[in-house]
């Protein structure tokens, strides 16, 4: 039995690149394809769909090319790095859901939307860049890159990384062209990458990009709960969250309320780098005001099931 009326389904980076994390154009096709297969099922059960999606080795992509052609053209920031991969996802994906929802001889379509995610420009992550971004590099060319203002790392053996910030997601400015969407019958793509970091001028009336890179989890929690959606799927590579991960004591949990999953973040269950945004933004969903939400966590197989009471993954409920 369907239990939920609009879904959002947040795509991990395994639903855009290939299995060995090869982010060729034909690799990202292919995995894109794969998911759409199973984010048309989601369709078929009757429910509205809007999709969020990463970004990470596309961007990651387009900073090599700014290092590498520097000398010819114009880096560009982070913003419009976002900006160009949620267009080149959002097409593929089109192009590819489309197919697969023709294919189940369903009426939908699909519409992709450039989407802004307005942040505050007194975030404290502003000043204290934290997130990784691009490849690593040796010091000597690491420094050339500070020199241009920058803020590189030393991470040990494999060499310095650049640092951006992470700043935390306010509201989604377009969620009333998504929410139109929608409504009209579209499954809509958005969202990427967390969203085009925005802020306000202060005087209210404009926005402007900035350099940052906000996290794609837990925008997809602002956005389902802005939608007013009543599940919220977050897709991974695993089918199931674990506790005690790594040891002979690990157990996936399967149905957990936000109290029991809030005591295991606490106690250090979830790394950060990995399902700590996961878990984080399924309790944002589940723990706010609004009775009746849950949040699956499960692999992208499984998803067409996360629609369902008998849900094959970790479901968070209140």
């Amino acid at each position: 039995m369907t239990s939920s009326r609009r879904v959002v389904i947040a795509l991990g980076g395994n639903a855009m690149t290939g299995p060995d994390g090869s982010a060729t154009p034909g690799a990202q096709q292919a995995a894109i394809a794969g998911a759409c297969a199973h984010v048309a099922e989601v369709v078929s059960t009757g429910v509205e769909v809007v999709l969020t999606h990463g970004n990470g080795p596309q961007v990651g992509n387009l900073l090599v090319k700014n290092e590498l052609a520097a000398h010819e053209v114009p880096p560009v920031p982070l913003d419009w790095c976002v900006a160009q991969t949620q267009a080149t996802i959002g097409f593929t994906l089109a192009d590819e859901l489309d197919a697969a929802l023709a294919a189940r001889g369903l009426p939908q379509r699909t519409a992709s939307l450039i989407t802004r995610t307005l942040v505050d420009a007194d975030d404290p992550n502003f000043r204290e860049p934290s997130k990784p971004v691009g490849r690593f590099l040796p010091r000597e060319k690491a420094e050339t890159f500070i020199g241009h203002g920058q803020i590189w790392e030393d991470r040990g053996p494999r060499g310095w990384r650049r640092v951006v910030a992470s700043p935390e997601p306010r509201s989604v400015v377009d969620v009333p062209a998504i929410s139109a969407l929608a409504g009209a019958g579209f499954v809509v793509a958005c969202a990427g990458g967390g969203g085009i970091p925005v802020v306000d001028d202060g005087t209210g009336s404009a926005l402007r990009g900035v350099e940052a890179v906000i996290d794609k989890d837990l925008t997809a929690a602002l956005l389902a709960a802005e939608l007013g959606a009543d599940t919220l799927v977050i897709a991974t590579d695993v089918p199931n969250v674990m506790v005690d991960f790594g040891t002979p004591s690990a157990r996936p949990l399967e149905r957990v309320t936000a109290a029991e999953l809030r005591a295991h973040a606490a106690a250090g269950q979830f790394a950060r780098g990995s399902m700590g945004p996961k878990v984080d933004a399924a309790l944002r969903f589940v723990g706010g005001d609004t009775p009746g939400r849950r949040a699956v966590i499960t692999s992208l197989e499984h998803i067409s099931d996360a629609v369902r009471e008998d849900a094959v993954g970790t479901v968070l409920t209140a």
